[in-house]
């Protein structure tokens, strides 16, 4: 970090925590109804056909909604634009009834048609949709139109039968498939709106303005200023409106954990996402904890560019992966606040069985570099490893450095860049090793699907006719879910076999929230769902506890 980014930042923590003199944000949104929301870092966009991070994630749901919501305590699915579905016989075709209500936050009706017009969108090659595989190609002819094998945009799998009747076929049977309509990914985009500020596949244009804005989510944009916040408020024409108790929601892009945690306990944030691993262990002493922790379906591992040499070579992948001491990395360094993980598929996935060939095993790690070439690492090229600007990032990205050179000596440079940089980075694949994570459902096709070879967030270079036939023909010939599971186990053998990425560890939930904040609990998706977050007008923010306080709080 500069010394200018030092000061600014040391006088923005200071000018924040010299607000909690008076009335804090939090005791303020409690009044007023407005969440304050710790976001991570700087959106890259809200479009929800371009998106694929977290925080862009995190701010489009509030925006926009598909055609099927979750209740974020039971995961259970629940009407969004469309008030009930159907399938037919086989299985083959769900139709949506849309709610006649669903407006747009002009107050447009919501209609079959803008889902249609769309999904087309989002599927166009020209948009660049890196998730496109992993949420729509289960549609009928959506894979073939997104890879250009057909060009015309009529024949995906999706009609209006009539205003508030939509009509998806679907590519194959799939038991999982109500839950991929219930991404953000799959919200309907205002035509209009983008068709007046550009091309509608623009990856990036003015509709995304807080002046041009229209969504269809329980909240619409009403200011944007970069690198300070995005704030959202109550969208008038949202269909459930009498059920959104929020009257808005302030998200603070903050990519320092450290920031973040005395923002929160200064009382200018309800909620932040990514609180310090040094702060944990306190934050567990605290006899009125606000820390929330849980499992969900999330893996952080490391992405090899695997056409970069020497990581063209598996053995050196493999030794890489089997010389990293995951136990002591998620006990010592992040505090136990994640699960030691070698696998792809994330620790908890309802009947599967896991597979584990990349467990720590320092003597093969080293018998295999010695079998590519570099004996005690002898005449390794210097290799560097990204990583996302963020504390955390940091010390894992550390400690994994030392690992590698304590068990296989060699020497691997480390280096940081902020977020928009970042996934630019990746996405021209200008990286030797990169740090990344996937949250999703709680499937196993919602990781694997994402590695065939053509896969939009595949950037590592893999690619295995196997593995591919797997997940493209063999699991879309088999409706049993048993039989998936068991095709899903190997597929993803092949895949930590060849390692294109190093699994490191299994997520859990870790979020700081302040007593007043209720309808945002931890739970195995990790989903947000912004219907059901309320704030107690009279709940004061919460306050740090002395040693002497918990004393005093336990008798």
């Amino acid at each position: 970090m500069t010394a200018f980014r030092q000061l600014i930042t040391a006088v923005t923590v200071s000018g924040l925590l010299a607000c909690s003199a008076g009335e804090n944000n939090v005791e303020r949104g409690n009044r007023e109804g407005i969440l304050y929301f710790g976001n991570g870092t700087e959106p890259q966009t809200i479009d929800p056909h371009v998106l694929t991070g977290s925080p862009e994630g995190n701010l489009a749901s509030a925006l926009f909604e598909p055609l099927i919501a979750r209740n974020p305590y039971t995961l259970e699915i629940e009407p969004g634009v469309a008030e009930r579905w159907e399938f037919n016989a086989d299985r083959s075709v769900i139709t949506f009834y849309l709610n006649p209500e669903a407006r747009w936050s002009n107050g447009d009706p919501v209609t079959a048609q803008d889902f249609v017009w769309s999904w087309q969108r989002a599927l166009n090659p020209k948009i660049g949709n890196q998730v496109a595989d992993v949420v729509f190609y289960h549609i009928r002819n959506a894979e073939a139109y997104h890879l250009g094998r057909i060009d015309d945009p009529d024949a995906i799998g999706v009609q209006a039968l009539d205003a508030h009747t939509l009509r998806v076929a679907l590519e194959y049977s799939n038991p999982f498939a109500l839950l991929k309509f219930t991404y953000v990914y799959l919200a309907p985009v205002h035509r209009a709106t983008i068709e007046a500020h550009g091309a509608p596949t623009d990856r990036f244009s003015p509709w995304t303005r807080p002046v041009n804005f229209v969504g269809n989510g329980p909240f619409t944009l009403d200011e944007w200023k970069m690198q300070r916040f995005v704030k959202v408020k109550r969208n008038p024409y949202y269909w459930d409106r009498d059920n959104v108790a929020l009257n808005g929601i302030v998200f603070r892009p903050i990519e320092s954990s450290t920031t973040e945690e005395k923002m929160f306990r200064s009382g200018q944030l309800h909620t932040a996402l990514n609180p310090p691993n040094s702060k944990i262990p306190d934050y567990r002493a605290q006899s009125e904890t606000p820390l929330v922790e849980g499992p969900f379906m999330g893996i952080y591992y490391y992405m090899m560019n695997m056409e970069h040499p020497p990581l063209d070579n598996g053995r050196v992948r493999r030794a890489m992966a089997l010389s990293i001491d995951r136990e002591t990395l998620a006990r010592s360094v992040l505090q136990d606040t994640v699960t030691a993980w070698s696998s792809y598929v994330p620790f908890g996935m309802p009947d599967y069985e896991h597979t584990h060939i990349l467990d720590f095993d320092p003597e093969a790690a080293r018998r295999l570099l010695a079998e590519a070439g570099y004996p005690g690492g002898a005449g390794f090229p210097a290799l560097t490893l990204k990583y996302n600007t963020a504390e955390n990032h940091r010390s894992v990205a550390i400690a994994v450095q030392q690992m590698w050179k304590q068990h296989l000596n060699i020497d691997v440079q480390i280096a940081n860049e902020e977020w928009r940089v970042y996934l630019d980075s990746l996405d021209q694949h200008n990286y030797d090793i990169a740090r990344m994570g996937w949250v999703a459902d709680i499937y196993p096709g919602s990781f694997l699907d994402t590695m065939i070879s053509t896969g939009g967030t595949n950037r590592t270079g893999f690619a295995n006719a196997e593995y591919d036939r797997i997940i493209l023909e063999d699991l879309r010939a088999t409706p049993d879910k048993d039989a998936q599971m068991q095709l899903y186990q190997r597929a993803e053998r092949i895949f930590l076999e060849e390692t294109p990425l190093i699994p490191i560890y299994a997520y859990k939930t870790k979020r700081l929230v302040q007593p007043s904040l209720q309808g945002m609990p931890a739970n195995a998706g990790d989903m947000l769902n912004y219907k059901y977050v309320v704030l107690d007008a009279d709940a004061p923010a919460w306050k740090w506890q002395t040693p002497a306080d918990n004393r005093q709080a336990a008798n």
